[in-house]
Formats: C-alpha cells, structure tokens, sequence
C-alpha cells in the first residue's frame, strides 16, 4: 500500500486530495495545527490515517514531520498544502510578514525535511501547492504573489539539486487559481471561484499523471499563458483587483 504524507489537510484543498487518496486505497499521513480536527478526520478512516500535530513556523515541525513518516511506516509521496494569504493594499507590515514567516520560512522546512527523506531512501513524489498568484507581482496582495513566485524558484531548484545528486525524486507544483477555501472567506469577489472538491480531483488526477507543473482548471490555463506575454510596463497598468 502507498503512503502519502499531506501537510495541511484538515481542511480545504489538502483534505479533498486525501479524501481522493483514500478512496485510491493509499495510506496517510496528515498533519496540522488543530489536534481536534486531526482527529476528526481520523475517525473517517483509522485504519488509513495517521496524524501529527504541527505548525510549519515552529523549529519543532521538521521533528514532528518525521515523527508522522514513522508512525506511517514511510512516505512514497509529500504533499504541502499549507500556506496563508491576505490582500494587502495598505501595505499592513505584520500580514507581510507573517505571510512570508510561513510561506518562505515554513515552506522551506518542510520541503528540505520531505526532500531529505527521499534523498535517504531512494526517492519519491514531493508535491506543493502554489499559486497562478507566482506568475506576476500583484499589486493587492504583494506578499501572498512573492512568496508564492518564491515556491515555484525554490522547486526548480530543488529538482536541479536532485538531478546534480542523481536523486530520484519526481517534482509537482501545483499552481489553483481561486478556490472556494477558507483561505478566501472573507467576504470579497473572487472572478472564476473553484470548488475545492473539484481542485482536489484534478489535483489527484495530476498525481496520477506525475505532472511537473499543473495549472488548474483551463480557465486559469488560458489566463496564465496570456499573463506571461504581458510586458511590465502595461502591467502596472492593469488594475487587477478584486471587490
């Protein structure tokens, strides 16, 4: 039976991909802050789940990351589906801190911990989830699009690293456009809003396909592709905002 670890999945798009995951007969792994809701998501099916409390910001989260791939038995594939995100526009320094404290900082702790797993222990599938967010700067939440230009750099990195070390470790960056999460519950517009449970199919579909980079859905395909050949000076032009 495969094992996954996801970090992330007490709610939102991490728990879709799980619940795929389990349908698909894996064993899992699930870590996140709330114990309670951990154990909630347990319930549906302990003889399939393990779970590890943790928070990616703390020093502690690589230790506890592989406390939970020992309670697994260990991992063929790392999924990190943790990360925070606010519009910004008054530039308010603690929301862009704090989205770079967990975005960067904690991103970097546990990708290194899932990479150094694999490098051990003959490889397996390490898989983040981004954002369509990294293809340009935007003006209303500058830390959140940064950060997330950041994750897709670090994973081109790593992948390199891997190919140097003749490491045989698969990449995935995931990139959603807008997901109906709690992440986006705070009562603006969000143009081409996605049901998570769809994302989460894709996404499993994308795994199933060993995907290098998936933009989900078309919709957000298309727009990428165009976002891409938009010169910079037009693009501080553009008023991309939401309501």
């Amino acid at each position: 039976m495969k094992k996954a670890i996801i970090i992330g999945a007490t709610s939102g798009i991490g728990q879709e991909v799980a619940k795929c995951l389990l349908l698909e007969g894996w064993k899992i792994g699930v870590a996140g802050r709330r114990q309670s809701s951990l154990e909630n998501l347990q319930r549906a099916a302990p003889d399939q789940i393990q779970i590890q409390a943790l928070d990616v910001t703390q020093e502690d989260a690589s230790e506890k990351l592989n406390l939970l791939i020992d309670k697994l038995g260990g991992m063929d594939l790392f999924l990190l589906s943790s990360g925070i995100g606010f519009q910004n526009m008054d530039l308010n320094m603690e929301v862009e801190l704090n989205t770079a404290h967990t975005n960067v900082e904690g991103f970097i702790r546990m990708v290194d911990t899932a990479f150094m797993y694999f490098k051990k222990n003959g490889g397996g599938h390490l898989v983040v989830i981004s954002s369509i967010a990294g293809t340009k700067g935007l003006g209303v939440a500058p830390a959140y699009s940064a950060t997330k230009r950041f994750q897709n750099t670090y994973i081109d990195a790593l992948e390199q690293l891997s190919h140097l070390q003749k490491l045989h470790i698969r990449f995935t960056d995931i990139r959603p456009g807008f997901v109906a999460t709690d992440l986006l519950n705070d009562g603006k517009h969000y143009p081409l809003l996605m049901d998570a449970a769809e994302v989460g199919r894709h996404i499993s579909w994308s795994l199933k396909r060993k995907q290098r980079v998936a933009v989900i859905d078309w919709r957000y395909r298309i727009l990428v592709f165009f976002w891409k050949m938009i010169p910079r000076w037009m693009w501080k032009r553009l008023p991309v905002k939401t309501n």
